[in-house]
């Protein structure tokens, strides 16, 4: 099968793709998106928490977590990030968080 020029762009791209997710590119060839707009509540429902546990679990300061959720401050940069990860890892989040508290 023979690739026009788009065809040939989707698959480099995929490839792209691929070697971005698993962390084999070059970081300085790419962007990573951080949305501007994240569901602080949606994230901690979906765990099952309440907004005493999640912020107990993650290091959030429960103010912060209820302002977030009622939408009178929107996280900024690393909170963004960590929110992000937490989606997405929350475990991970968790034992990094855990292992930081026995370091401590």
């Amino acid at each position: 099968m023979k690739l026009g020029t788009f065809g040939k762009r989707l698959v480099t791209s995929a490839k792209q793709a691929r070697a971005i997710a698993r962390g084999e590119a070059d970081q300085a060839t790419y962007r990573i998106h951080v949305p501007q707009d994240i569901d602080v509540r949606a994230i901690r429902k979906k765990l099952g928490l309440s907004q005493g546990e999640f912020a107990a679990q993650f290091g959030i300061p429960v103010a912060t977590l209820r302002d977030w959720e009622q939408r009178r401050r929107k996280p900024e940069g690393p909170a963004r990030v960590l929110l992000m990860v937490i989606a997405e890892e929350p475990k991970a989040v968790a034992r990094a968080l855990a292992s930081a508290r026995r370091a401590a």
